[in-house]
């Protein structure tokens, strides 16, 4: 609309003109040496403009002439391009359809068309990929370390595919490299807390938290939980040799955790150890009142050493009474009371327990308080034998694994803040869910090749596995540890048990029973128990030969070859959990033996000739 207007204008303006020049006619001269030329106005003005168009016309065909070479490359050119992204579409159609010879050969005709156009090595990557050509994806994924724009997708793929290769020292040179090169970058900051959350490098790890924050890569609430678990791992490696510094770490985990009962358990030990009982209890009770857990008993009850077992029960019934209704509050109460042989007020507190369905612990106790009072009978036999059959209780849950005790990271996946407090039955499936979307998060943009994502850690997870079975232990005594009654974290879920022993012990023929107060198996249980073949550990399979990688990688392995970390180290655990001893699924779902922990003795073993596993069924 606003075209014809100007145009309506123009034509205007111009039939103005015309009427101006018939209404002041006049004559235009032009003399020339012995030429004298006459003519009106108007036809003079007429001859110029057609000599201008005519001027105009001829040097338009002139340029034309001279330019139709550069216009025949220019139509050449942008028909390889048309072509080309052609191609490149049908590639990603391909890949997403996973077609790999497809996808292979309209690489190589976009690569053809386009050359080194990133999305074209990004199409040759995951053609590799979904071909299984780990070598070729590699070779795509260093080619886009030239350009500036790809660099830091290079620079993922290569993380990727180091991880899958269990290369976790070029995993993490890859990472740090795009971290510095593109500090906004999600998953290159995640990775590199990671790492140094297994490395145990807290003070690193929270340098990288920080940085993560102030990026706004993770909220707020988020960050302070994952500042405080980064503050109680520090402060847990630092109890021992420098307790002040570990005191105040733990005590600002507190403030920005109180929910945290690994951080309220050390504060409320190394505060009572400094002799500041009225804020050890402090800190203790306000943890119970958020979440009853038998560790936060135990310390509560133990806060001064040397106390009489009429003092812990006193101070039991204290902190009962902020969660009177609790589980654990009960079990505490009975156990405070079986110490101080006090079976009736023991039995009392277990009584609403046993009227539902008593777990593991219970039973148990109910066990240790019949043999303290009337010695080993047959209700302490009754009591073991509904301990084998008894529901789980509440556990350290990460990745499929069971716990006796809390860990900052995941054993399986290196997750900072992976463990929670729950029922096995109840949290296992969902947790092994999550699991396995981190793994397809994991993965790089467009790689839907995900037949080796259980392999992005080989390294991390235990290689201790066994089918699932529905299989019992030999006896139901096997759930009781020999002295005292099992700790909190004792579970009975009828599963196949994986106890190690020293390698020495060979198989021993059937034995009669042992004395009742020795809680062992009977002779035909504990004769099928030895004869069972001792299961070898599983092979490591050898890392392939590593590709030509950039110096920054050869950088970070003399470093952490300096700090004294392997090529393929794991991320660090505590030493009771470093080997699962209870299998309950195939990979990744492990469960470990659970070890009370008053048991005098550890569940596993090792001599000079290494562990040996062998498998208690029935």
């Amino acid at each position: 609309m606003i075209r014809v207007l100007v145009f309506l204008v123009l034509l205007a303006f111009v039939a103005l003109g015309a009427a101006w020049l018939a209404d002041h006619p006049g004559e235009v001269v032009l003399t020339w040496q012995d030429y004298r030329i006459s003519t009106p106005l108007s036809v003079a003005v007429a001859a110029l403009i057609g000599i201008v168009t005519a001027l105009v016309i001829v040097w338009s065909v002139v340029r034309f002439v001279f330019k139709l070479p550069d216009l025949v490359t220019i139509a050449s050119r942008a028909r390889r391009r048309a072509r080309g992204f052609a191609a490149v579409s049908r590639g990603m159609v391909a890949v997403g359809s996973g077609d790999p010879a497809a996808a292979r050969r309209h690489a190589g005709d976009a690569e053809r068309w386009l050359g080194r156009e990133p999305l074209t090595l990004l199409l040759k990557a995951q053609a590799a990929q979904i071909s299984g050509d780990r070598a070729g994806a590699e070779a795509a994924f260093n080619d886009m370390l030239d350009e500036p724009e790809t660099r830091v997708l290079g620079l993922r793929g290569l993380f990727v595919e180091a991880r899958r290769k269990g290369d976790l020292v070029a995993a993490r040179a890859h990472a740090a490299k795009a971290a510095e090169l593109a500090p906004s970058v999600g998953w290159a900051n995640e990775a590199v807390l990671e790492f140094q959350s297994a490395e145990r490098d807290w003070r690193g790890a929270l340098m990288t938290l920080e940085r993560r924050a102030a990026l706004r890569l993770i909220d707020r609430a988020e960050a302070r939980r994952q500042r405080a678990v980064l503050l109680t791992a520090d402060a847990i490696d630092r109890a021992e040799k420098d307790p002040d510094a570990a005191l105040t770490a733990v005590r600002e985990a507190v403030k920005l955790a109180p929910d945290l009962v690994p951080a309220a358990v050390l504060a409320g030990r190394l505060l009572a150890r400094a002799g500041k009982y009225r804020k050890a209890a402090r800190i203790l009770e306000a943890a119970w009142v958020r979440l009853p857990h038998p560790d936060i008993a135990a310390a509560y009850v133990e806060i001064r050493s040397g106390d009489s077992a009429r003092d812990r029960l006193a101070r039991a019934e204290t902190l009962a009474r902020l969660a009177s209704d609790s589980a654990e509050s009960r079990l505490m109460l009975a156990r405070a009371a079986l110490d101080a042989r006090e079976f009736a007020r023991a039995r009392e507190a277990l009584a609403p327990l046993i009227a539902e369905r008593p777990t593991l612990r219970t039973c148990v106790l109910m066990a240790d308080i019949e043999e303290a009072e009337h010695g080993e009978t047959g209700a302490v036999r009754a009591w073991l034998a509904r301990a084998s059959r008894a529901p789980r209780d509440p556990a350290w849950l990460a990745d499929g694994v069971i716990s006796d005790t809390w860990s900052p990271v995941s054993p399986v996946s290196g997750r900072l803040d992976a463990f929670v407090w729950g029922t096995p039955s109840e949290q296992i499936a969902a947790q092994h869910r999550e699991a396995q979307e981190t793994h397809r998060a994991d993965a790089v943009i467009g790689d839907v090749d995900e037949r080796h994502a259980a392999e992005a850690l080989p390294e991390i997870v235990p290689p201790a596995r066994e089918e699932p079975s529905r299989e019992l232990p030999a006896t139901a005594a096997e759930a009781r540890p020999p002295s005292r009654a099992a700790g909190p974290d004792a579970r009975s879920e009828p599963e196949p048990v994986t106890v190690v022993e020293p390698a020495d012990k060979s198989p021993q023929p059937a034995a009669p029973a042992p004395p009742p107060e020795t809680g062992e198996p009977a002779a035909p249980e504990r004769a099928q128990a030895s004869a069972a073949p001792p299961v070898p550990p599983e092979e490591k399979p050898s890392p392939a030969p590593a590709a030509p990688v950039p110096q920054y990688v050869t950088e970070a392995a003399k470093a952490s070859a300096r700090r004294g970390i392997s090529e393929t180290a794991a991320p660090a655990q505590p030493a009771e959990n470093a080997t699962p001893r209870r299998a309950r699924r195939a990979s990744p779902v492990i469960f470990p033996v659970s070890r009370p922990p008053d048991d005098p003795g550890p569940v596993t073993g090792e001599d000079e000739a290494g562990p040996v596993r062998r498998t208690i069924v029935t």
